[in-house]
């Protein structure tokens, strides 16, 4: 029986009308074993089929190899089937769903569940794979019906071998619902692991969390981002709603990222975005670039300096989106002094002007007297 995460079953559309559950079963043996082969028969379609193989590398093997073949003088369509449509998805969302990190990539979704059943009833166990290589991208969720069960989980689980690793395990976080208003205006495409690990340098791990107007802390940043690796530092700018928190990997801020962006924080939907690494702020080729490596602009991207870190704003995330205080005007941390708007900055010998203030040499920038807006606050050097 397939399963979400390693399905067994391929749909085969687009047959001739000559074709046999016997002559299709023989073409895709060849492949892998095929366990069972049924040919559906519509009046007025083409015939189309659903082969059930032995495991889930046959299937995906035979997917690779017979998609697009020509058989019976037919291009077939081979693709992963779906769900039977008499069989409705459970719903889970009332359920209470654990976040389980670390995971090792040997682990199935069957060794998973065998794991987290003793501790009661389970809805649903998935591992969260690649969509393209289908290999598990080290971390998984587990939704228990009752909250108890789930609780009991996380504590006992939390810190306990699962392969060839120590699984990290806590509450995860659920991705609110968009407002009516906005529905259908929004692309509602999550970004992937994979698009927002290459939105950034390999060695970037700091993640940037906005939105957040009450109730901001270190305590609580931590609680909500340990789950995804062990964190490094956390800065807090209470007046201003967001925080920077640093990764010892980029494997876990990108995690991070693609977990909490968009989803509730003490009932405040937060952002979560990347920053762009700058390892020699006096090297004039070392210039801040958002990340389709465009200089950014004052109806773009806007950067948040952190150490040697300047944060962007997506590509998409327009000026628009943001709240008034950050339009108006930002301190570097430490010694780098403030810009405002992104009018004007200077890096080693090359300077780059907008329509308002020249930066001074270096990143220390000279403020217009006529420039309003508070300034983000700044941090006492170490």
């Amino acid at each position: 029986m397939s399963d979400e995460s390693n399905p067994t079953t391929l749909y085969v559309g687009n047959l001739d009308h000559s074709v046999s559950e016997e002559l299709l079963c023989a073409l895709f043996s060849q492949i892998g074993t095929v366990k069972g082969c049924k040919v559906i028969r519509e009046p007025g379609n083409d015939p189309y089929a659903f082969l059930d193989f032995s495991n889930h590398q046959a299937a995906a093997t035979a997917l690779a190899a017979m998609n697009k073949r020509v058989f019976l003088e037919k291009e077939m369509k081979v693709n992963w089937a779906t769900s039977p449509g008499n069989q409705p998805k459970l719903d889970t969302s009332n359920h209470h769903h654990i976040f389980v990190g670390d995971l090792s990539p040997e682990i199935e979704t069957q060794t998973l569940k065998e794991a987290f059943a003793p501790f009661g009833e389970i809805s649903n166990c998935r591992i969260v794979r690649d969509p393209q290589t289908l290999k598990s991208k080290g971390y998984a969720f587990v939704s228990f019906v009752k909250k108890a069960e789930a609780e009991n989980a996380i504590l006992s689980m939390n810190g306990q071998w699962l392969g060839s690793r120590s699984i990290r395990t806590n509450w995860s976080t659920r991705k609110p619902p968009p407002p009516r208003d906005v529905r259908g205006k929004q692309n509602s495409k999550a970004s992937t692991f994979d698009e927002v690990y290459s939105q950034s340098s390999p060695t970037n791990c700091t993640v940037y969390c906005g939105g957040l107007v009450n109730g901001i802390s270190e305590e609580l940043m931590n609680k909500v981002f340990s789950q995804y690796g062990t964190i490094q530092d956390i800065r807090c700018f209470k007046d201003k709603g967001y925080a920077f928190i640093k990764f010892t990997t980029k494997d876990a801020a990108t995690h991070a990222i693609e977990n909490v962006h968009n989803t509730e924080i003490n009932g405040q939907v937060v952002k979560c975005f990347w920053g762009k690494e700058s390892t020699d702020l006096n090297n004039s080729n070392n210039q801040p670039t958002s990340p389709n490596h465009q200089v950014a602009s004052p109806t773009a991207q806007w950067p948040y300096m952190y150490g040697n870190v300047g944060y962007w704003y997506p590509h998409s995330y327009t000026a628009s989106h943001m709240q008034q205080p950050y339009l108006q005007s930002y301190t570097g941390y430490g010694p780098y002094g403030g810009y405002t708007g992104c009018q004007g900055y200077r890096m080693g010998n090359m300077q780059m002007t907008g329509p308002g203030a020249t930066m001074n040499s270096g990143w220390g920038a000279t403020i217009p007297s006529s420039t309003s807006g508070n300034q983000m606050p700044s941090v006492p050097p170490q």
